[in-house]
Parts: C-alpha cells; structure tokens; sequence
C-alpha cells in the first residue's frame, strides 16, 4: 500500500476537527515528499537535528510539530520555524522556550506534557505537578510562549481498556485547568494524544490532535 492510500484512508477515517500530524522520524526528505504532494503538511519530528535538516530540504509551508523529549540547549535551533512544541514538560523547558522566542520576538504555541502511562521511561508532570505549575503563576508571565493545550503518551499495551482510561484522565485533566486558568483564551483547545496503535481509542475520548507514523509511512527507514 502506498503512503498516499494510507494516509487518504486515515483521513477518510477521522473526524475533520482531529488534525493528523504525520510523524516522519526515521524516513528521508523524497518519503515525506510523497505525503506532502497529497496535500499533507503537518509533520512531526522527536530529533532536533533530524529536523533541522529535514526543514532546509522540504518547502517552506510544512508546520513543524515537534513532539519528543526536547532538551533545552536545543530550543534555539527550533524556535525560528517550528509550529509547535507537544512536549513541554518542565517549567526551566518553557521559559527556555519563551527566553528564545522573545529573541526573535516571535510567539511559540505549545502543550504541556502529562504522564499519564503505566511506564517510568516517558516524561511529563504528573498531574498534581502541573497543578503546581499552574498555580505558581509564573507561566503567565511569559509573553513569548502560548500554552495551547496538553499532550500525553497512553502506556504501549493490548489492553485497551487501560490505554481508554489514561486517555480519558487526561481529557479530564484538560478540562480540568482550562476551567480553572484558560476559560477565556479560545487558543486553549488541544488535546494531543493517540499514536498508530491507539488514535481510534483517542479520538473516542476526545483527542484534537492524533500523531502518526507507521500507519501513514510504514516502518522506519533508517
């Protein structure tokens, strides 16, 4: 099957208020070109330097999501043209992200990272500690950054039932802090969760924002 059949299949198949980011880690410039020239143009990377180079080889109009671990001495050198950063999963992370921005006087959307899996291995607060964040208030001073919504990682299991109940905590959880600190900012709308193996499960319990990999381009390249 080819990355355009299955990339129309998945949209044939989702709702038109879910946005696919269409994650292309691991596979060439000519690979996502094929999604491109069917339309596509949200990406996703988890590499800074894979998506440096990636952004000087694909045209200018693809939004960049990126959407791994993004280490702070890093943030430079995506803040010029990145669309979005899913993963924003510490305090020191974001005012990185705000101090960079505020340099070029540019405005980053961003979401913040939940642990919601049964796995140690991914990154995010907790909910109490993004309660503590929030509460803090100190994130709204940063006039360079725009917290757009949450993101979280379901644990990677055939039990659908758990991967359902983590993926509901943090809808829950979005409705949560957009009542209590976001209620008037229309830009506050996204919930990013749902990958390959899961985004039915996610769309189920409200998810805005899906990202895809091997059920758009198939195993990774490289």
């Amino acid at each position: 099957m080819t990355i355009a059949t299955q990339l129309n299949e998945l949209k044939a198949n989702i709702p038109d208020s879910v946005k696919l980011i269409a994650v292309s880690k691991y596979h060439s410039a000519d690979t996502i070109m094929e999604a491109y020239n069917e339309g596509h143009r949200l990406f996703g990377e988890s590499r800074v330097q894979e998506l440096v180079e990636k952004k000087e080889l694909l045209p200018d109009d693809i939004e960049w999501h990126f959407i791994g671990h993004l280490q702070r001495n890093k943030v430079r050198d995506i803040v010029p043209f990145v669309s979005m950063i899913h993963g924003v999963d510490s305090l020191r992370l974001l005012r990185e992200i705000n101090k960079r921005a505020k340099q070029i006087n540019k405005t980053i959307p961003c979401l913040i990272q939940l642990h919601i899996a049964d796995e140690s291995s991914k990154f995010g607060f907790s909910f109490d500690e993004c309660r503590e964040l929030l509460a803090s208030n100190e994130w709204s001073k940063f006039q360079h950054v725009k917290i757009c919504g949450v993101m979280g990682m379901a644990t990677f299991t055939d039990n659908e039932k758990q991967v359902k109940s983590e993926f509901k905590s943090l809808y829950r959880f979005f409705h949560e802090i957009k009542e209590q600190y976001f209620t008037n900012d229309r830009f506050f709308c996204e919930v990013s969760m749902g990958m390959s193996q899961d985004y039915t499960l996610a769309i189920e319990e409200g998810s805005t924002m899906i990202r895809i990999g091997t059920a758009v381009f198939g195993e990774r390249e490289y």
